[in-house]
């Protein structure tokens, strides 16, 4: 395009509340995108602009629509802040951020705290606007406070049975809708009792979490509790899982393939430990695909992807985006996994496997002399009832690899 595009936040308030360069390019631009909403907050005489709603599903037509734009100026219309969670991160990231010129709006989560008067710093947003509502679930703890935006006038009823339904019924809801501008609104109840009826789609909801006494404590690091999951019991145990995970070292952005996935443990508690990480996770049992999905979704990281057996499904995918750590857990003496996975693994990338039998665990000893690393062998027990006593069981031996690819 010749000019950038200008990219307009707009509040509730419309037109009066915009800027005087904001309103500049809207009464410039020769074509006007925005939704049905946006664009009617737009009076008539302000500007002759072509205005065009965005079609839906968005992102597949967004470039072609853009293009037959080109040789026009154009002004797109977003909500608040383009930038939080808005149009203008789309378009940074599919033109460029050079092609873009963005007129911000106070965002609907900086109003939000505002009127309840919290720290917006540290207070975490969750959006619920295209993601599972499940997301909200890792940042529940006792005492939190954080702001859920909502895809519709729905979501408050349905983040309130959702908050029932994993021991945080005595949570306080607050609703606002339409912050900014004519139409505001504020209303307040408890999770448990919520019964209001549906508002203004245009809503952001603020939760103070209580947690039921009775509910097990949950947080982002590793090692929740084993009977967490549901499954035929085929999971890495939660002190394993810790020391897995912790060898696997996520950081936020970054991508696992977690091989041998059985009920989804080290992928589902390596996507907990922050919003950004993301994971594939191979597993041959579709029974078990099916788990991990289920159980993915109730911890609150149902953006996990399930697929079948790894070379099965490598061999299927074609390019795929190199991971930034593999996790062995399964498949280690099935001919070529290792020698795949460790191919696609980014430089600098790290691999993970741990072996219980003395057969992986051979192939652990000649890949960590072939390829470095480092060797551990652990074992933990647990202490169960004998009569009247307590004694200590010993659950299996773990031998664990881990090496960094070369870069």
């Amino acid at each position: 395009m010749m000019a950038p595009i200008a990219v307009v936040g707009i509040g509730a308030d419309g037109w009066p509340g915009l800027a005087a360069g904001a309103r500049a390019e809207v009464a410039a631009a020769e074509v006007l995108f925005g939704s049905a909403r946006q664009l009617g907050l737009i009076p008539g005489e302000v500007t002759r602009a072509e205005r065009l709603s965005w079609p839906t599903p968005l992102l597949p037509a967004l470039p072609d629509l853009l293009d037959r734009h080109r040789d026009r100026r154009v002004c797109v219309l977003a909500s608040g802040d383009p930038m939080f969670y808005g149009i203008g991160v789309t378009l940074a990231r599919l033109l460029g951020p050079h092609a873009i010129r963005v007129f911000p709006q106070p965002s609907s989560a900086a109003l939000a705290c505002a009127r309840l008067g919290w720290a917006s710093a540290h207070t975490p947003v969750v959006s619920a606007v295209g993601r599972p509502l499940e997301t909200v679930l890792p940042e529940l703890a006792d005492g939190r406070r954080l702001l859920v935006l909502g895809a519709d006038e729905h979501c408050p009823a349905r983040l309130a049975e959702l908050l029932r339904r994993n021991g945080y019924g005595d949570s306080r809801l607050t609703v606002l809708e339409q912050l900014g501008g004519p139409g505001e609104r504020i209303v307040t109840g408890v999770a448990r009792d919520w019964s209001q009826a549906p508002g203004d789609p245009l809503d952001i909801v603020a939760v103070e979490a209580v947690r039921d006494p009775a509910t097990p404590r949950t947080t982002r690091l590793p090692g929740l509790a084993d009977t967490g999951y549901g499954g035929d019991g085929q999971l890495t145990k939660a002190e394993v899982r810790t020391l897995s995970v912790a060898a696997l070292a996520p950081a936020p952005g970054e991508l696992l393939w977690d091989v041998g996935g059985g009920s989804g443990t080290i992928a589902i508690e390596w996507c907990r430990t922050h919003p950004e990480c993301r994971a594939v996770s191979f597993e041959r049992s579709a029974a078990r695909r099916d788990q991990i999905a289920a159980n993915a979704t109730a911890l609150g990281v149902p953006g996990i992807v399930v697929r079948g057996e790894v070379l099965d499904a490598l061999s299927a995918a074609g390019a795929e985006r190199a991971p930034d750590a593999v996790f062995l857990g399964g498949g280690l003496t099935q001919s070529g996994v290792f020698e795949a996975c460790w191919e696609r693994l980014r430089p600098g990338g790290r691999l993970v496997a741990n072996a219980v039998t003395a057969e992986s665990e051979t192939l652990l000893l000649r890949w960590a002399a072939e390829y470095g690393g480092d060797l551990r062998k652990f074992q933990i027990y647990r202490a169960e009832p004998l009569g009247g006593f307590t004694t200590w069981r010993p659950q299996l031996p773990v031998t664990q690899w881990t090496a960094v690819k070369p870069r």
